[in-house]
This record gives structure tokens, sequence and C-alpha cells, in this order.
């Protein structure tokens, strides 16, 4: 990814110095956090811009999703990837930040249900 310091376009910079990053760039840097995996911390370090920025962006982007999906639009796609393994009869579930959910029965299966969506809810990069 390319750090924001190296943009191709003219950004423009407030009184304070404050550089104004175009809404579409900014969708594309949290597009790109997404797929990341990675903290947002560390994320915002990576690409040169600083952390309370990002992170104001990401509880913007957030907020918005969250009116949406209160005024009945749909919330936004994400893939997954799946991998079936014929070893073991019940199915794991591994998350991007490296934590698994094995389930074998299927109350085991709505508890996970409920997990996932109350993670995808707080935006949590688990």
């Amino acid at each position: 990814m390319q750090s924001m310091a190296q943009t191709d376009q003219v950004l423009k910079v407030d009184a304070a110095g404050r550089v104004w990053t175009p809404r579409a760039r900014r969708e594309e840097v949290l597009d790109e956090l997404e797929r990341s995996g990675m903290a947002v911390v560390k994320f915002a370090a990576f690409i040169g811009v600083k952390y309370p920025t990002l992170a104001s962006w990401v509880q913007k982007r957030r907020r918005e999703r969250e009116a949406g999906a209160a005024a009945g639009q749909p919330a936004a796609l994400r893939w997954v990837e799946a991998v079936v393994e014929a070893q073991g009869s019940g199915l794991r579930v591994e998350l991007a930040g490296g934590a698994r959910i094995e389930i074998v029965d299927e109350a085991q299966a709505k508890l996970a249900a409920v997990l996932l969506r109350a993670l995808a809810a707080e935006g949590s990069r688990c």
C-alpha cells in the first residue's frame, strides 16, 4: 500500500497544517485496513498516518454503517476463505487475529453465531 505522503494527488492543508484527505482516499485506506488484519495503531504507522486520525476515520465509518443498518440498509458483505478438511467431525472457524472456534453440535453453532454477530457489530479485528 502507498504511504499517505506518496499519493499522486494534491492534498489540501488547513491553517493548522493538517492535511485534508478526500473521502474516496479515506475509504481506500479503511478498506485496506480491513483486508490487512493489522491493528489500527500498527496500520497507521505503516501508512504514515497519525493513529488518532486513522482511529477517527474508523469510528466515523462504524457510525455510518450502524446508522445505515438501523435505517434498514444491508451491511457491507465481506468474503472469507473457507477450507474444508476431511479430518474431524466438526467445524473450525479461524478468525483474522488467530482466534479459533470449534463447533461440533447445533447448540455450539448457535452460540458461535451470536459471538460472530457481536464481534461484527463491534467491528472487532479478532
